[in-house]
């Protein structure tokens, strides 16, 4: 039952061929024997999903399941999760159990889907490798001298390795595309506001955005039918209907004008990546799509960007976590001060201090307009680039990763990890949607084609990763540990 798709679970699931409590025991049976190498899960709440298997099969009888009743899924450990240890990743949190539940949460458990736990990730989601977690590393099931990519690692690397079918994640500058395609699988990045991020603990506020990851395109829509949506706790959710994101699925692409932005192929990109990516487009071609070269000409100004206004952006969110309020507590402290100094010292890793002294100091008086007000203003160019490229295609295609999944312990250069998102960062600040799905291999390990669309363009996005889905099978590609029987 592993190796099937979300969507293929949900028909199983209806058609009567297995049980919710069936699959459920067979994925927490796996978990149990495969993550102590992966250590992709924080918390496995094996007792509270056998009871929502067993009530999702009794709402199943009593003819009133959904199209996600008993389907399993896991929740990276950044959402508030009610009577669950919720962690960020983070030594600062590890002691604490949410009261309520996000509204990612809330909604996925209205939907009558089984968390089978909290997945790893980055600190705070502050990484590109997920080896920032003060829980360990995760490693890449393809390979597990590999990072699964960050922050979102642990949810590619369950879903990558068939312990669930699908996964959420949140991306802040491409914690959702970058592991999804160092893992082989596909997430997606909707645009800034479509799904609630009420319950998230949050990194940078005007960036964060939760979305799905799961094997294939329509695995994601079913989740975004779930999860979007406004939410009026959220100030910055937005009053918009919600499609119905399969609706679109199966139509066809001639006709759709694709924008390949040529600062994506330029130096630093690696050859076998670019391989994979532009036979990616060929494929796109024989769909009955036209390609042309685009122009996104303040990209290089974006990695900059970001880290100033996300670093401020933490700065300010993680200033509660002071030993008081929140957050972990020193033991037999002098003073005020001290309290202070060590609970944030002995609560917050080295890339979480990192962050928040970069955003302290551009946030401070006499640097603020040099930095954060720049930032912003270089933020509104970056938006407007792709406003502009939309106007000429339908969606803009390229690489989501510069390379395939490096080694562990690889990239001990900060500066060097930050440039690993140059292709993701730009579309957090832009606030539009995107989605990686799987296109290839490079030295055995996943390659990942990323596809962005104008605001509120999902439905589009998913129907041109369904197509290229249908069309190719690096999506059912499963690693060796993926393949094995529980």
């Amino acid at each position: 039952m592993h190796d099937k798709t979300l969507t293929e679970l949900a028909a199983g699931l209806a058609a009567g061929e297995f049980t919710s409590r069936e699959l459920t025991e067979h994925l927490l049976a796996r978990i149990e024997r495969l993550d102590g190498t992966l250590n992709s899960f924080i918390t496995v709440t094996a007792e509270q999903a056998l009871a929502a298997a067993d009530a999702a099969d009794a709402a199943r009888a009593r003819g009133e399941a959904g199209a996600l009743t008993g389907v399993p899924v896991a929740i990276k450990d950044l959402f508030c999760t009610e009577g669950v240890l919720t962690t960020a990743g983070s030594r600062m949190l590890a002691d604490f159990v949410s009261p309520y539940d996000a509204t990612v949460v809330e909604r996925l458990k209205a939907a009558g889907t089984v968390s089978l736990g909290k997945l790893n990730l980055d600190e705070f989601a502050m990484g590109s490798s997920n080896e920032n977690s003060a829980f360990g590393a995760v490693k890449n099931p393809w390979d597990s001298r590999a990072v699964p990519g960050g922050s979102s690692g642990g949810s590619a690397a369950a879903v990558a390795a068939g312990l669930a079918p699908a996964a959420m994640g949140t991306d802040t500058g491409g914690s959702i595309r970058q592991p999804a395609a160092f893992c082989g699988i596909t997430g997606l990045k909707p645009t800034y506001g479509r799904v609630s991020r009420w319950g998230i603990i949050a990194y940078a506020s005007s960036l964060d955005q939760a979305g799905p990851m799961a094997r294939s395109a329509a695995d994601c829509a079913l989740l975004m039918n779930a999860i979007a949506g406004h939410d009026h706790r959220d100030s910055t959710s937005v009053a918009r209907g919600v499609p119905d994101y399969t609706e679109e699925l199966a139509a066809p692409l001639a006709g759709l004008k694709i924008g390949l932005p040529r600062e994506y192929f330029g130096d630093g990109l690696a050859p076998e990546v670019e391989a994979a990516v532009r036979e990616a487009v060929k494929v796109y071609e024989s769909l009955g799509a036209t390609v042309r070269e685009v122009s996104l000409p303040h990209t290089h100004y974006a990695i900059p960007a970001y880290y100033v206004i996300a670093p401020a952006e933490a700065s300010s969110n993680l200033s509660r976590y002071d030993g008081v309020r929140f957050g972990h507590r020193c033991k037999n402290p002098s003073d005020l001060i001290d309290l202070y100094k060590r609970s944030r010292a002995e609560g917050f890793g080295e890339e979480v201090k990192r962050r928040i002294l970069i955003g302290t100091h551009t946030l401070s008086e006499g640097f603020f307009d040099a930095y954060y007000k720049k930032a912003q203003q270089v933020r509104r160019l970056i938006r407007q680039d792709f406003l502009d490229a939309f106007e000429e295609v339908d969606v803009l295609m390229g690489p989501a990763s510069p390379t395939p999944a490096f080694d562990l312990g690889a990239n001990k250069d900060p500066v060097a990890m930050y440039l690993q998102d140059i292709y993701t960062i730009a579309v957090n600040l832009a606030g539009i949607p995107g989605i990686s799905v799987p296109a290839g291999f490079a030295g055995g390990r996943p390659v990942g084609l990323q596809i962005l669309g104008t605001h509120f363009a999902e439905p589009r996005l998913l129907n041109v990763a369904h197509q290229f889905q249908q069309a190719t099978d690096w999506h059912l590609r499963r690693p060796e540990l993926a393949e094995e029987t529980a």
